[in-house]
């Protein structure tokens, strides 16, 4: 599960103040991935479902945006960090081809009205 890594992977850095403030971003930002992904699923609406799926994409850039600042710093375990980053890319791909899907499907569904 990709929050339980970043968990992992934030409670090994060091405690200064600029840490901290980025940790508890990339925490944030990544648990709320999961967490409105799975809203996204039990959604009652193709449009509630496209709504939330945004919301996930727009969490996992944000993620994915803290997670390239600590590289950049070379803060954290490089290879965990490089991890992180490819697994994030690779669901950011996801989520915005599933938000296209969804878009077209809708588009498809308001065409044979």
């Amino acid at each position: 599960m990709f929050t339980v890594r970043i968990m992992d992977f934030v409670e090994s850095l060091s405690d200064s103040r600029a840490i901290w403030i980025i940790s508890d971003q990339v925490l944030r930002s990544s648990s709320s991935i999961g967490a409105n992904y799975r809203a996204a699923i039990r959604s009652k609406s193709a449009r509630d479902f496209l709504n939330k799926l945004k919301i996930v994409e727009e969490e996992t850039d944000e993620t994915l945006y803290w997670l390239e600042i600590l590289e950049k710093r070379r803060i954290g375990s490089g290879t965990v960090l490089a991890s992180l980053i490819q697994e994030a890319h690779e669901l950011l791909a996801i989520f915005v081809t599933s938000i296209k899907t969804v878009k077209s499907n809708m588009i498809l569904r308001n065409s044979k009205k």
